[in-house]
């Protein structure tokens, strides 16, 4: 296996308007994917997400760096970078969110690379990898149920 990228494409019933703002504002991220998620949706920002209380020790607080925010088409972040250290490619994980229209809804191309290109070895790689895709297995289908549930059809 080459552990380089995890690729997914969902369709989701609701405009890309609708889809940027929950894949790109706090309020909607919390409800699908982190605990809490701190951040402002521009290019540049810097901001946390977590799971798990924030407080407790136990916690899993990632550092995250908006890349790219071009409503209602694109919205892409790294994360998973060490602290101290400004996010850029060899030492943190990509994420793109393209968002195409699809009759009166969304098709959502999502993609996270940057795994082979972090310099982990061979075990951390594939260790880390392979949660990646479990935890995008279980958020990304919470993601779509999430932006139908906020579309109201007549």
């Amino acid at each position: 296996m080459e552990y380089g990228r995890i690729e997914r494409e969902l369709r989701i019933d609701a405009t890309p308007e609708v889809v940027y703002e929950v894949i790109s504002s706090p309020e909607h991220v919390r409800e699908w994917w982190p605990d809490e998620a701190e951040f402002e949706p521009v290019p540049g920002a810097t901001g946390t997400i977590s799971f798990g209380d924030p407080a407790a020790p136990d916690a899993k607080v990632e550092r995250f760096t908006v890349v790219e925010a071009d409503p209602p088409r694109r919205f892409a972040f790294r994360w998973v970078y060490d602290k101290g250290e400004s996010a850029a490619p060899g030492n943190s994980l990509l994420v793109t969110f393209d968002l195409v229209p699809s009759g009166e809804g969304t098709l959502l191309r999502f993609e996270e690379t940057g795994f082979r290109e972090h310099g982990w070895e061979a075990a951390v790689l594939e260790e880390t990898y392979l949660a990646h895709v479990d935890g995008w297995n279980l958020f990304l289908p919470r993601l779509v149920t999430y932006a139908n549930r906020l579309v109201t059809r007549p």
